[in-house]
């Protein structure tokens, strides 16, 4: 059976008209004779909506019993035994109850495409995993049920649902998205217009990436690999060099022309590795580009302009910027370089030639090749060619008359080689020489002379010494890509095993630099940073630099005291101590010190970003602070000065019943203006440390009944089971009332209406437990200890849902007195707070001399 088709309307808010589009587009499938029916739909009491659905096939939903509740949910097996063609359900992240077959809606509607139906769906931009944290900064109201990103990225069709943020908001305020009750909180919190932009635009992008993963697919499918300029993409080529700086703001203003433009970095490394690049240089400018919003790409290729080409095809760019040559006339003529090359083959990618100061300076000397064979070897081809060139010469001369020149050629062709397998080029091109020689004086007529009396032989004894200096130029060439090989496989796995070194946890900084020191055989490897601004001549002053890490024994203190330095940039040179080393070396050395210089940087960054984490940690909890005090004292402030004011009033006559009523208001209200003040100084002599306390025998049967009181008309709901055989606690009496009414008054806030709290006690060791017991929502067990937290209540993110100080001041003044505070699930639902106290001392047995 064929899976069925998904397609998702994406909504940047609720309330943009997601769940009407699909309700439409159902009925459209309807007259169009589809058999259509809804598995669910949510209507939210929204009367366009509801009219919609009114008429169409409704699966019944599965009733799931969950905490002494019933609740409705999508009944899969239902809709796929209707088996209808499409199927339409409602808000694709939303998590199922308890006891559903599978723990997410999304993956109910995975089953029912399984089989074979069409499903139409909606989702809104906050719910995708994706955005979750993004959407949690911009509005501070953290999404729990979410959707992951690959879910959607699957659907056949996702279509954006758009409006504009002020006609979602006067769509709020006529009342078709939420209840009039509901509307002014709404407008002034989530559906702020800063709040509905920014989540329009994370929506419209989101789509936009979308299409353009279709776009690509499309034209790999079709095999089109021209450029449709959709959208601009601008990519700059990077060689290495220190003109890349300049290339990359170039291109960064180009793309800016264009709102949207992505702007991508590329480098091509060739067969030469790390020699074709200065790593410093490279690092740099990916830190650049990445902070200009663009990203880095690094790809390889035999011909740097036909991969550049290749590389911008692939990403659909429409504009290439290149740095202009720098390589001089002489080289121009025999290759015309990849600017032009790029240029002549761009198609329809517009190339920008950008000049820059390198350019003056010409083309950067190339380093000097190594060796391809070692001392040994070439020392053993300069032997082989001059004594083995002899000794031949000595075995041939007794049969040179029983011989013809073309066996004694290919015999001394042979000896040329053994000399260019044994000692590369240069001395299998001087035995060559010399063998040519060698051939005209004792082997060809008129011998001892240097004359040749045959044309022929003439002709044979060239081609001999070409032939012997192609074989010896092919032989060294091996040999040299050999060692190459060889080379460039030892160095890309150390820097594999250099990037899982630091991949693996370790502090990035020490770790390279102590994995470079093991590496090379190194005394000590060390970064310096320079001191100030540079100066001629510093680079022995020990003062001028200062150690920014080491690793092995003696630091240099300078880079003019290393064996070999690196310059990093103008701040940055690593330093090391032990042997000098090559050339080779030294290129993994650059890769190294890039590599340390951009962790020392990130070190840097962590640091700068730890201390600043403390300030604004407190700036929120100051802005949070008076945020939700101005709240909970104009509450108890404005209903006193009410009441005061309606007393006051001398054009009414107040019944008694109706003063009694306007002063107990008053009282209630000032009640809880001391409780917020008593509350926010002793949360505050907590923190100073300065909190004085009264430690002394208490009886819970006398503290408990009057914390109950001092909850006013609340206290009625408290059923108190606490026994007068409890031993006495250690506490200070005061201050353990306040605890139990703290926990008293957050228990009646947060149970129904309908529910009672119990206080219970029970003595345990030498401590007693009083244990608080609500049946309200509870919490999770992950956010037990995020309660207790001054100035937030658990999933509270704005400033009127008060200053949320009860719990954190009661477990503090309960660890002040020597006990703690604990949360518990209570079983059946709800939440039971544990307050342990330690028990007082048992008053000492009197003696025996004492009782006569």
């Amino acid at each position: 059976m064929a899976r069925g088709r998904l397609r998702i309307y994406l909504g940047a808010a609720p309330g943009v008209g997601k769940t009407y589009a699909m309700l439409d587009e159902g009925r459209r499938g309807l007259e169009r004779g589809r058999d259509v029916v809804v598995g669910l739909v949510e209507t939210h009491d929204r009367p366009r909506t509801a009219a919609l659905l009114a008429g169409m096939e409704v699966i019944p939903r599965r009733q799931v019993a969950y905490r002494g509740a019933v609740f409705g949910e999508l009944d899969v097996k239902a809709v796929v035994a209707r088996h209808p063609k499409i199927a339409l359900i409602d808000e694709l992240a939303h998590t199922n109850t308890p006891g559903s077959g599978h723990a997410k809606r999304w993956q109910d509607i995975e089953e029912i495409l399984d089989a074979g139906i069409d499903v139409i769906s909606t989702v809104n931009i906050q719910h995708l995993e994706s955005v979750n944290d993004v959407v949690f900064q911009i509005t501070g109201i953290p999404q729990r049920e979410t959707v992951p990103d690959e879910v959607v990225r699957r659907a056949d069709q996702v279509e954006l649902v758009d409006m504009s943020p002020e006609a979602l908001r006067r769509r709020m305020a006529h009342g078709n998205v939420y209840r009039p009750e509901k509307i002014d909180a709404a407008l002034s919190n989530y559906f702020r217009v800063g709040n509905l932009t920014a989540l329009r635009e994370l929506a419209l992008l989101w789509v936009a990436d979308k299409v353009d993963e279709q776009l690509d697919r499309y034209r790999a499918e079709h095999g089109i690999a021209g450029t449709w300029e959709a959208r601009e993409r601008v990519v700059v080529a990077l060689s290495g060099g220190p003109e890349g700086d300049t290339l990359l703001r170039r291109a960064a203003r180009i793309a800016d022309r264009t709102k949207g433009a992505d702007l991508l970095a590329v480098h091509v490394t060739t067969g030469e590795g790390l020699t074709g690049a200065h790593p410093a240089h490279l690092a740099r400018q990916r830190a650049l580009v990445e902070s200009m919003g663009g990203t880095y790409h690094q790809v390889a290729g035999a011909d740097i302009a036909h991969a550049l080409l290749d590389f911008a095809r692939g990403v659909n760019a429409t504009q290439l910027v290149l740095g202009a040559s720098r390589r001089g006339r002489t080289a121009r003529l025999f290759s015309p370089g990849v600017s032009v090359i790029a240029t002549a083959d761009s198609g329809s990618i517009d190339v920008h030639m950008v000049t820059h100061e390198e350019m003056s300076r010409g083309r950067r000397r190339a380093p000097r090749r190594e060796a391809a064979l070692t001392p040994i070897r070439r020392l053993a081809g300069w032997a082989l060619a001059v004594l083995g060139m002899g000794a031949l010469t000595a075995v041939l001369l007794p049969f040179r008359d029983g011989l013809r020149l073309p066996s004694e050629m290919l015999l001394y062709l042979l000896m040329i080689i053994a000399v260019a397998l044994a000692g590369g080029l240069r001395p299998a091109l001087t035995a060559a020489v010399g063998g040519f020689l060698l051939l005209n004086w004792f082997f060809t007529a008129p011998v001892h002379t240097w004359t040749i009396s045959d044309p022929e032989n003439v002709f044979s004894l060239v081609v001999f010494v070409l032939v012997a200096a192609t074989v010896s130029a092919v032989v060294d060439l091996a040999a040299r890509r050999t060692r190459e090989a060889a080379r460039a496989g030892a160095d890309a796995a150390l820097l594999s095993t250099l990037a899982g070194h630091v991949l693996r946890g370790d502090a990035a900084l020490p770790s390279l630099l102590a994995r470079l020191r093991e590496t090379f055989g190194l005394t000590s490897v060390t970064l310096l940073e320079r001191v100030g601004t540079p100066v001629p001549d510093d680079r022995g002053d020990p003062r001028a630099w200062r150690i920014a890490a080491t690793a092995g024994g003696t630091p240099c203190t300078s880079p003019a005291v290393a064996d070999t330095d690196v310059v990093v940039d103008e701040e940055l040179t690593l330093a090391v101590r032990g042997r000098l080393l090559d050339a080779a070396d030294r290129r993994v050395l650059e890769a190294f010190a890039a590599e340390a210089a951009v962790a020392l940087r990130q070190r840097r960054l962590r640091e700068e970003a730890d201390q600043a984490r403390p300030l604004a940690e407190a700036d929120r909890m100051r802005t949070a602070l008076l945020a939700a005090v101005g709240h909970d004292l104009r509450t108890p402030l404005a209903s006193a000065r009410a009441a005061v004011e309606s007393l006051r009033t001398t054009g009414v006559d107040w019944s008694p019943q109706d003063r009694e009523e306007l002063l107990a208001t008053a009282d209630e209200s000032l009640i809880k203006l001391n409780r917020l003040v008593d509350n926010l100084l002793d949360m505050s002599r907590l923190q100073a440390g300065v909190l004085g306390l009264a430690r002394q025998p208490v009886a819970l049967e006398e503290v408990v009944p009057r914390a109950i009181d001092d909850l006013g008309p609340p206290g009625v709901r408290v059923d108190v089971d606490v026994s007068v055989e409890l031993p006495e606690v250690v506490a200070d009496a005061a201050l353990l009332e306040r605890v139990l009414v703290n926990l008293l008054s957050n228990a009646v806030r947060h149970s129904p209406p309908e529910e009672r709290i119990l206080v219970t006690a029970s003595a345990y060791g030498d401590h007693v437990e009083v244990r608080v017991v609500d049946r309200g929502p509870g919490i999770p067990r992950e956010a037990h200890d995020r309660v207790f937290l001054p100035f937030q209540r658990l999933g509270d993110r704005d400033s009127h849902t008060g200053v949320g100080l009860g719990l954190a001041l009661s477990r503090g003044l309960a660890e002040a007195m020597g006990g703690t505070l604990v949360p518990e699930e209570t079983p059946g639902g709800g939440l039971t707070m544990i307050l342990t106290l330690p028990v007082s001392a048992p008053a000492p047995a009197a003696r025996p001399e004492e009782l006569a």
